[in-house]
């Protein structure tokens, strides 16, 4: 028995000398052999991995250079457990650094079956530095590119947010995306993405100048809020439009979110309501149908009708909105009144060749191709398409069994107030080129809607009609030009018997508009009616663009023109 075991332990000894053998020379091939190469090149491809870099993401101003977007440096926090020895000292430290719980930092660090624990991202800067000057066993410290909003939600859905993907979504950041984050180069991974400091040479992403002017734009969005609050509202819109030249000059929706946590946000909120959300726009629309039947010669500005309070057409009775008859009436009045029995006896009138080519000449049912992602392009049912009916003809003319985006109607609008041209609606001002040199962008036109008499008559209507009729939004010292709205909002079945979108949208001053404005309140509470709570509004707005924009009273204005005609 004691004989066999040491021979056991003999043949052990002989397989553990020989295993040894065979390891050393193993050992001594790979240190001096022919296979060095091949394993300096192995150990190279584990540190360095090819992949594309971007150069740093375009900054976007507003018109002023006001930076409303840009990139900076921030880190991800991670742990890998098992490489932790010092546990208690390792959450101490994260604690210190990234101000979470201490508790749930040390669970976090003793858990060795992770191979890896997200602990925070996007972390700031002093915390990623303060964990690199640490440098922990087992804590990997990354940095990354992330987009940051110095103003947080102003202008946010116009300018969108990018994503974890380093995707532009919603807004510029989505429209323009691949010119903001450049042309990608290979690189290996080792290097840091980008740098914060000062920009030395041309790079191939490109800078944004936005037709946005942030103190307008902020305006806009206070103005909207205090709307909100004092009518009840569920929420709504702003615009500001130069019509001459299309610049939008603020655009603002509630609900809105910040940018800089944009995945707090809903979903439903992401997008910009202004150039996505359709709905029907009620009595603004009748400015068109008034703009089409003058064009078509249907009426003159001083023509008349008789009102009996009720008109049938293919078969269905329209009414006015307040079920009474007003005999013989203006055209003006027609507007002012907002009488729905007038805007159905033009359509009539003029006929549904003639009324649906004037609302194509006003872009109605086609997206406007703003540069922002997300356009919605309306809806209008055409005489041959399986859903029109002949009471279209008359519905459509008051607003009602069409859907516009209030982008969409604003610009509309603008025709009338530039004389009937209509001009391409954009965001971007100037954009930078490959020498780093900006470029301004070119007003162009979308096409003639109305003549220039048309467009004339008709502000000049218009602005008669707020003067009579829609006192709430006289401005003083100011001739305004604009129509309220009431539309009811569409449900399985008809309408709404309650709820209501209200609407004001206008323009001035009407010698010469510098602005059109659309206000849009979604479901008011305290009245349903626009006269009531849009068009104050819009008053008050108005009191207090005109500083912003340094436009002279009416009288200060036309004083100024005078002395400097007999001055030539």
């Amino acid at each position: 028995m004691l004989e066999t075991i040491r021979k056991r332990i003999y043949v052990a000894i002989v397989v553990l000398i020989m295993l040894t053998g065979t390891l050393v020379v193993r050992l001594v091939s790979l240190q001096f052999g022919v296979d060095t190469d091949y394993f300096a090149r192995l150990a190279e491809s584990e540190h360095s991995t090819p992949r594309e870099v971007f150069p740093p993401r375009g900054h976007i101003y507003d018109r002023n250079g006001v930076l409303l977007a840009t990139t900076r440096l921030e880190y991800e926090i991670g742990v890998s457990p098992v490489f932790i020895v010092d546990r208690e000292g390792t959450a101490d430290a994260l604690a210190a650094a990234t101000k979470l719980p201490r508790d749930e930092l040390l669970q976090t660090v003793s858990s060795p079956s992770s191979p890896y624990v997200l602990v925070q991202r996007p972390a700031p800067p002093e915390t990623g530095q303060q964990l690199l000057a640490a440098n922990l066993d087992g804590v990997s410290v990354v940095p990354i590119e992330r987009r940051f909003y110095p103003h947080g939600t102003l202008a946010a859905q116009v300018v969108g947010f990018v994503g974890y993907d380093g995707l532009g979504y919603y807004g510029i950041e989505g429209f323009y995306d691949s010119e903001l984050r450049g042309e990608a180069s290979m690189d290996d991974e080792s290097r840091i993405p980008f740098d914060v400091g000062q920009r030395s040479a041309p790079l191939s992403s490109t800078d944004l100048v936005l037709t946005i002017d942030s103190e307008i734009q902020y305006l806009t969005e206070q103005t909207l809020a205090d709307a909100v609050a004092s009518t009840g509202a569920e929420g709504g819109t702003i615009l500001v439009i130069d019509p001459k030249t299309g610049d939008i000059l603020a655009m603002a929706s509630l609900p809105t979110f910040d940018p800089n946590q944009f995945y707090d946000a809903p979903d439903s909120i992401l997008g910009n309501p202004a150039v996505s959300d359709q709905f029907e726009p009620g009595s603004i629309f009748k400015a068109l149908t008034m703009a089409i039947a003058l064009d078509q010669g249907v009426v003159a500005p001083d023509s008349t009708y008789v009102d009996n309070g009720v008109l049938e057409v293919g078969g269905r009775e329209i009414y006015n909105w307040d079920r009474a008859s007003h005999g013989v009436t203006t055209m003006t009045d027609l507007l002012g009144k907002s009488l729905n029995v007038g805007a159905a006896t033009l359509s009539v009138t003029a006929g549904p060749t003639r009324f649906y080519a004037g609302l194509e000449a006003f872009g109605i049912g086609h997206p406007t191709g703003v540069d922002l992602q997300g356009e919605a392009p309306g809806q209008l049912r055409r005489p041959g398409d399986p859903e029109w009916h002949d009471s279209d003809l008359a519905t459509n003319s008051f607003g009602q069994g069409v859907a516009v985006t209030p982008l969409q109607m604003a610009v509309s609008i603008s025709a009338i107030a530039n004389r009937g041209l209509m001009m391409q609606p954009h965001v971007v001002y100037q954009r930078s080129n490959e020498e780093g040199e900006m470029v301004a962008a070119q007003p162009s036109a979308l096409g003639r809607a109305i003549s220039v008499q048309t467009a004339e008559n008709l502000s000049e209507m218009m602005a008669q009609a707020v003067e009579r009729e829609a006192s709430p939004a006289l401005v003083p010292g100011y001739r305004i030009a604009g129509k309220t709205g009431t539309a009811e909002i569409p449900v399985p079945g008809g309408y709404h018997p309650e709820q209501t979108i209200a609407t004001f949208v206008g323009f001035g001053p009407v010698d010469d508009p510098q602005f059109v404005i659309l206000i849009k309140l979604d479901i008011p509470k305290t009245s349903r009616w626009g006269s009531e709570t849009a068009a104050p509004v819009f008053s008050g707005f108005v009191q207090r663009l005109v500083v912003l924009m340094e436009i002279p009273p009416d009288d200060l204005r036309q004083n100024i023109a005078f002395s400097q005609q007999v001055g030539g």
